[in-house]
């Protein structure tokens, strides 16, 4: 889905946002609520087509899923924060994939309600920082071990052949930001290593990052 698209006819902002909390309403109505409430901050034209592309996607997720903890959840104070800031930074996201990962993070906080409001935020604060190379790389560092390759060499070289575009400098300086984020711990990228773990990169990714990662795959 292109940017350069507006999904909705940009007239005033009461009517545009309005028609989007309708169209949500009417497709899961027990979140309609909530989500004209945390359109107040979006503005029109191709923020909110971006916004509409993220709740398309909600929408799709939770069209056969309804639990009376989910329900109850999203008629709190809580949830409807946490969808106004998911709403705004998606808004203001450019990049169709970290828009993607932002619908799967809303959809798995009304799914499994319970996780308490400061780790959702500190969480969404932590997508503010994500970058599509950062996905590209978590995505690299997941892949499993390929057979045919040979039981010697280091994280490094393993990475550029999964990510044959990314020069050298790019790949440490994107670990270093993942690692800074606490989303992996790859701290030895060009140890020479024997046996599988040159390979086997997905004990790099740490628990936070492991979740960021089930977005990804989500998404």
């Amino acid at each position: 889905m292109s940017d350069e698209k507006e999904l909705i006819p940009a007239s005033t902002l009461g009517e545009t946002t309005l028609d989007l909390a309708s169209f949500v309403a009417s497709a899961v109505p027990w979140i309609g609520g909530p989500v004209s409430n945390g359109l107040g901050g979006v503005s029109i034209g191709r923020k909110l087509g971006r916004v509409r592309s993220v709740l398309e996607g909600l929408v799709k997720d939770l069209s056969e899923f309804k639990s009376e903890a989910s329900v109850t959840y999203v008629a709190t104070e809580d949830f409807e924060e946490l969808l106004a800031q998911t709403l705004k930074r998606a808004a203001d996201e450019r990049n169709e994939e970290v828009r993607d990962v932002y619908r799967a993070f809303l959809t798995d906080a009304i799914e499994s309600p319970g996780e308490p409001y400061d780790e959702q935020i500190r969480f969404l604060r932590t997508l503010e920082g994500i970058q599509p190379d950062h996905l590209r790389l978590l995505k690299a560092l997941s892949q499993p071990p390929d057979p045919n390759r040979g039981m010697v060499g280091s994280p490094n070289q393993t990475l550029l052949r999964r990510l044959p575009d990314f020069e050298e400098e790019r790949i440490a300086d994107l670990v270093g930001q993942l690692n800074d984020l606490r989303i992996t711990n790859l701290a030895r990228l060009k140890v020479m290593m024997t046996g599988r773990g040159a390979q086997d990169l997905h004990q790099t990714i740490a628990p936070y990052g492991n979740r960021l990662l089930r977005y990804i795959v989500e998404a």
